[in-house]
């Protein structure tokens, strides 16, 4: 299946992941792999909205009770002195602002807030909480001596928490690469490098959680063809604490560059910075809907009420000329290589397949002066080739590639949940003219034996019997 992302409202990382977690046939699943996350003080609330007569969902995602928000400054009366341009409400774990808002947005830029930092990067602000982060920190280096809402990690205090979320290595590997996106704009827009740039705490977890929830929901429902539309970035003013600033923001406009653009009619920020790299990482290609056949569809709704439906739409699809037929073609590139050790070779096929290679493996060969050697072989669509041949002769040691087309078979595939002694796994569906095959995922399986210390195989054979029984 390929997916399409229409973004005639923008982008943003909470409705990205409403409009993904909509396509999902288990939701719960996802509700309890976010839940068993234990990202600190980070909570979700999965609830039905409707904008303009359509309904949709919107997962708000809250850092002790507080939730990540720009503010416009067109429809309200500007205050030119950031200083004074906010209003704090404090009731228990509840923390208040009393502005409008277009989305549920997670900057992670220094953009984010329209209460006044009167410093660079080196932020210490406190606001009273009933949240206390003195011992559930982003990194477990940084001590706090009281108990506060706000506080400002490092780009790399960030980066490590990723790596030890409990969360399949493809997730892990794609989440760190979108916060990467996310960090170097903001070192570029205010001139620092990349190891100096610190994140406000709350815009950090919040946009850490958008993007481990689509990575994690683009794994589950084993989607690699992603395309978007053109992407409305709005536009007008926001309010930060540097004053007020054109829309889209400056760390958006950074991510941005190199991807179709247009400021559409509504005054309101409506690509947040967390949702331009989320579709950065995520879209192979942009351009208007192309032909398909509709599988499902799903929306992902902002918080704000405008003229015109505030929501992302996801549509799960086939290409209408492939539609119905098991035959495809695919296009292998291949090199052989006797120069570079399994290490650098390990590396390359890391590279090729999480920007959309199909497959990719070696085979043993001998070539001249008879050296040992491998033939590197990488399986992609067609219009993937030339991307996937400049990242085979960038990081392999082949001075030339061949082509070659192949016509091949597939049976469809689709996602299931086994529910065992050992908790719930994902399990793929494949079936085609008579046929049903089950496998469940390893990253489930080894974690389940790991954690009820028993084999591979126990969980694996529970899981195969329990969809195997469900499906009868």
């Amino acid at each position: 299946m390929k997916l399409y992302l229409e973004c005639n409202m923008g982008a943003s990382g909470d409705m990205l992941m409403s409009a993904l977690y909509e396509l999902l046939p288990d939701k719960a699943v996802f509700r309890e792999k976010m839940k068993e996350l234990a990202l600190p003080g980070v909570t979700f609330e999965y609830a039905e909205s409707e904008k303009c007569g359509i309904k949709g969902t919107h997962i708000r995602v809250m850092v002790c009770g507080e939730e990540e928000k720009s503010e416009d400054a067109d429809k309200q009366f500007i205050n030119t002195n950031p200083q004074t341009a906010h209003t704090h409400i404090n009731h228990s774990n509840n923390h208040n602002h009393n502005h409008n808002h277009n989305h549920d947005h997670e900057h992670t830029h220094s953009h984010s807030h329209s209460y006044s930092h009167d410093h660079d990067h080196v932020h210490e602000h406190t606001h009273n909480h009933a949240c206390d982060h003195s011992n559930n920190n982003i990194s477990s280096n940084t001590q706090h001596s009281t108990p506060l809402a706000h506080h400002h990690g490092s780009y790399d205090d960030i980066l490590e928490l990723i790596r030890k979320l409990d969360i399949p290595e493809e997730v892990r590997r794609n989440a760190l690469d979108v916060y990467r996106i996310l960090g170097e704009a903001e070192a570029a827009v205010h001139g620092v490098s990349l190891d100096t740039v610190h994140l406000h705490e709350v815009g950090s977890l919040d946009a850490v959680a958008d993007i481990v929830g689509c990575c994690l929901l683009i794994h589950m429902l084993e989607v690699t063809d992603i395309t978007a539309s053109p992407v409305c970035v709005g536009s007008g003013h926001i309010r930060c604490q540097h004053g007020i600033l054109p829309v889209p923001a400056p760390a958006t406009a950074e991510i941005l560059k190199g991807i179709p653009v247009y400021s559409g009619r509504i005054k309101s920020e409506l690509c947040t910075p967390t949702g331009a790299a989320l579709l950065k990482h995520m879209a192979k290609s942009f351009s208007e809907m192309p032909q398909m056949v509709i599988s499902k569809i799903g929306y992902g709704m902002g918080s704000k009420d405008l003229e015109a439906a505030n929501c992302i739409r996801a549509y799960l699809y086939n290409d209408a000329l492939t539609e119905n037929k098991s035959r495809t073609t695919v296009t292998e590139i291949s090199c052989n290589l006797d120069d570079m050790t399994a290490e650098a070779i390990g590396a390359a096929f890391e590279v090729l397949l999480s920007n959309g290679a199909l497959d990719v493996y070696t085979t043993p060969i001998m070539m001249k002066k008879n050296r040992p050697a491998v033939k590197l072989s990488c399986l992609c669509a067609d219009e993937q080739c030339e991307k996937l041949t400049t990242l085979l002769l960038q990081h392999t040691t082949t001075l030339g590639v061949r082509f070659s087309s192949h016509e091949r078979t597939v049976l469809k595939r689709t996602v299931q949940t086994a529910t065992t002694a050992f908790g719930e796994i994902y399990v793929k569906r494949a079936e085609g003219p008579g046929i049903i095959k089950y496998k469940p995922e390893y990253d489930d399986v080894q974690t389940a034996a790991v954690k009820h210390n028993v084999p591979f195989q126990t969980v694996y054979d529970a899981a195969f019997d329990a969809i195997s029984r469900h499906s009868k």
